[in-house]
């Protein structure tokens, strides 16, 4: 066949699987969209707000799915307005790719008008990326774009297209999309490193799993829940790990870091060996690193070798895929009885593990319990950035891998809302929340224009302190209570902003009404906006303090005195 650019472009994606694009128009793209429109019984184009919206919501969309998520913008503004979501993919392993239209050839490097190298600033959050300087290579390089986001360790790859790549013809030859790229195990893990990850895990009396977002890349969410089993030990999760394991099972001990349980980070300090999987020991898990997990040896299980030895020395690793390396544990390692170690981690349990002291109020933690009740735990969690997002993974009992949606390595604000109605739109089989604050939710509110347009039935929950919560907090038990710019003494009413959008809001005060309002907006398959009054003053507990090892987790404010 004989295709334009765009048309092969199109093609390409429909054989890579592609059912949903996310994007915004603009001139530069202009014979793109004319081939979308042309191809529109075969793949979904939904028109975003923003193009950051866009992003995120590809992003949202892959998570959720586990297929990889795209998004496309004009050159130019277009173009950089998806770096926030291009850089929040990057830091969290999620495959996007991310299509650019740019100025005509002969116009490149000469400051045309809406030219910028989204190649050269993207270098830095990308996998790779691809200036299409020939029709000819259209179909080449999409393909390798895919193959490069899916394969070993995740992440977003760019494809950035002159305008008149898009007009000229070339001969296209349809082909099968490539299987999901996996190492096979005896390419990367031979029999002796397996055994000597054994032979530590047999001669341990207090291990300790630290599990974290490659468990779910991986898809291994049951071979970690055999492998726990086996080796008989606690669990912990990163934030990124949430539903990696289930946080009902009596192994699970909570997340572990600068916000997560004392459970957790005693047992950690207390263990002989912290079995790292999928994990990457990022600042927030480790706070002090000459005090993170002093008594014990660490192996390290990861499928990119430049995070083993990067944070943390490793006594052994294995470079490789989660799932296939588990499966070779499992498959060799038997079952071995911890009952003096359990039973201390039970001790722990009783004592410190979090709990709602909530009868009289209505709280965060409560509205949370309450999601969890009413949606039988069956639902999928996008968050926002900030308290919201700690109290999310916290109290919501993540039970199964791709529901909770949350920007973890970048903390990139506004990305929760874009992220919800791609989740949704990847699984519409499945109720989606996303968890906001008023400070977070601003950012990119705009696209409840979108979740109306295209009837997304998301819930926004918003925690509405008034206030950049987290900000808020550190200033007020590290600054001196100096409240500099974190109050938002605006009169924003939010429920009248979701009706002017064409969703519907309401107004949550009474602890009375929470399962009423919650059932109703459930009900509705519509877009909805729940605006929730907490007190400014209400905190995430608990915290490791600045330059603390997570041993010294504070549990309240009685604990600084």
């Amino acid at each position: 066949m004989r295709l334009t650019g765009a048309d092969i472009l199109v093609e390409c994606l429909i054989e890579q699987g592609v059912d949903t694009i996310f994007g915004f128009p603009g001139g530069a793209v202009l014979n793109i969209y004319d081939s979308l429109y042309k191809y529109q019984d075969k793949i979904r184009h939904i028109l975003t707000s923003h193009e950051q919206g866009a992003a995120h919501a590809a992003d949202g969309y892959a998570r959720a799915s586990g297929k990889v998520g795209v998004c496309l913008a004009t050159s130019g503004p277009g173009a950089t307005n998806l770096v926030t979501g291009i850089a929040t993919a990057f830091m969290d392993s999620i495959p996007v790719v991310a299509i650019t239209g740019n100025v005509a050839s002969n116009l490149l490097g000469k400051d045309s008008f809406q030219e910028v190298d989204i190649t050269g600033i993207t270098m830095p959050i990308t996998k790779h990326n691809f200036v299409v300087r020939d029709v000819n290579e259209m179909a080449s390089i999409v393909r390798k774009a895919f193959k490069i986001a899916k394969q070993g360790r995740p992440g977003p790859v760019l494809i950035d297209i002159p305008k008149d790549i898009t007009a000229l013809y070339a001969e296209f030859e349809p082909a099968l999309a490539e299987n999901e790229v996996k190492d096979k195990e005896e390419d990367f893990v031979s029999n002796g490193a397996v055994d000597e990850a054994i032979s530590l895990i047999n001669n341990s009396k207090k291990p300790m799993i630290y599990a974290g977002g490659g468990v779910i890349s991986s898809n291994a969410a049951n071979e970690l829940l055999e492998f726990a089993e086996k080796v008989h030990c606690p669990v912990t999760l990163s934030l990124m790990g949430m539903g990696a394991f289930p946080a009902t099972h009596e192994l699970y001990t909570g997340m572990v870091g600068m916000h997560g349980t004392k459970v957790s980070n005693l047992a950690v300090t207390e263990c002989d060996l912290l079995i790292a999987i999928g994990a990457r020991f990022s600042d927030r898990v480790i706070s002090k690193i000459e005090r993170f997990a002093p008594k014990a040896k660490i192996l390290h299980i990861d499928i990119d070798e430049a995070e083993i030895n990067k944070n943390i020395r490793a006594a052994h690793y294995i470079v490789g895929d989660v799932k296939a390396v588990l499966n070779k544990l499992n498959q060799n390692i038997g079952t071995i009885d911890r009952t003096e170690w359990l039973d201390y981690i039970r001790q722990l349990k009783e004592k410190y593990m979090i709990k709602c002291h909530d009868k009289d109020q209505l709280t965060p933690e409560y509205i949370l319990n309450r999601i969890y009740e009413i949606t039988g735990g069956d639902a999928i969690i996008a968050t926002e950035v900030g308290q919201h997002q700690i109290w999310t993974a916290q109290h919501y009992k993540f039970t199964k891998p791709r529901t909770f949606i949350s920007s973890g390595g970048l903390g990139t604000m506004g990305f929760g809302l874009g992220a919800s109605m791609g989740a949704y739109l990847a699984r519409p089989d499945k109720r989606v929340f996303n968890i906001a604050g008023d400070g977070s939710f601003r950012m990119n509110l705009n696209e409840l224009a979108t979740a109306v347009e295209y009837n997304i039935p998301v819930i926004v929950v918003i925690m509405n302190n008034h206030a950049l919560g987290m900000v808020r907090q550190w200033q007020n038990l590290f600054y001196d209570k100096r409240y500099s710019q974190s109050d938002l003494d605006r009169p924003t009413d939010f429920v009248k902003l979701a009706e002017a959008f064409g969703a519907v809001g309401y107004n949550l005060t009474e602890k009375k009404d929470v399962d009423r309002i919650l059932q109703e907006a459930l009900s509705l398959k519509r877009p909805v906006v729940i605006n929730f009054e907490i007190s400014r003053d209400h905190k995430v507990w608990p915290m490791v303090p600045p330059g603390a090892a997570i041993e010294d987790v504070i549990t309240g404010e009685y604990d600084l005195r």
